[in-house]
């Protein structure tokens, strides 16, 4: 997946130390998959700054979400448990961090919502009242690397990164089919593809298997594991 972060500077290096604590997901870096929300938000610190605003692509190899090394949260609309969760990061009395997360996906807390739920917080609108309003809002994107370890699954997008892009996407639509083809779950899939002898020689660039279409890979992965239909 491409992603976007929007700046008034290009970033080439990740510095966790330097982003802002109580941020809707936690203190950590952020990225969309929106590129006009990220060009909106670059202009934005770009005036702030003085600065041109500046979007930075990335590459976000989506097999975190579901290989099991990483601790995921995923929210797929603003509903409660969005709600609970933002308000924590954002309680002034909250701990740093406040949550153990790696990686935490969701809608966007844009200007007006991160004013209600000022509100909210400070019990001047109800809980009630904010979910009503939360429902007509348009969708929005973000996902937050809280740590270290999960900024390994993005990677700044330049020439020399496209083959790690069109190797993850052969990855994802390989795990796709073991899923939906063979009634396998996401984890054991994760566990079957990436320590498979054909995932091994996919990684090697030198084999440029990355050149081949998705389903010729995966036969040769049903020739490594017979049983697979």
């Amino acid at each position: 997946m491409i992603v976007y972060h929007g700046s008034y500077t290009k970033i080439t290096k990740i510095d966790l130390s330097k982003c802002e604590p109580r941020k809707d997901f936690g203190k950590g870096f952020y990225v969309t998959n929106i590129q006009a929300q990220a060009e909106i938000w670059a202009e934005r610190i770009g005036k702030k700054y003085n600065q041109q605003g500046v979007v930075t692509e990335f590459i976000f190899y989506e097999n975190a979400f579901i290989d099991g090394v990483y601790k995921v949260l995923r929210f797929d609309k603003y509903d409660e448990q969005w709600l609970d969760f933002v308000t924590s990061n954002r309680r002034l009395d909250s701990p740093i961090p406040a949550h153990d997360y790696d990686i935490v996906e969701g809608p966007i807390a844009d200007d007006r919502i991160s004013r209600e739920i000022d509100n909210y917080i400070s019990g001047k609108i109800s809980r009630e009242k904010f979910l009503n309003m939360l429902r007509r809002e348009e969708a929005t994107h973000q996902i937050c690397f809280c740590t270290a370890d999960s900024l390994l699954m993005l990677e700044l997008k330049d020439k020399n990164s496209d083959i790690g892009y069109e190797i993850s996407e052969i990855g994802e639509s390989l795990l796709k089919e073991l899923v939906i083809g063979q009634g396998i779950d996401e984890e054991q899939a994760a566990d079957l593809f990436y320590s498979s002898n054909t995932f091994g020689k996919l990684a090697d660039i030198s084999t440029e298997l990355y050149k081949k279409s998705w389903q010729e890979i995966y036969e040769m992965l049903k020739l490594e594991f017979s049983y697979l239909k």
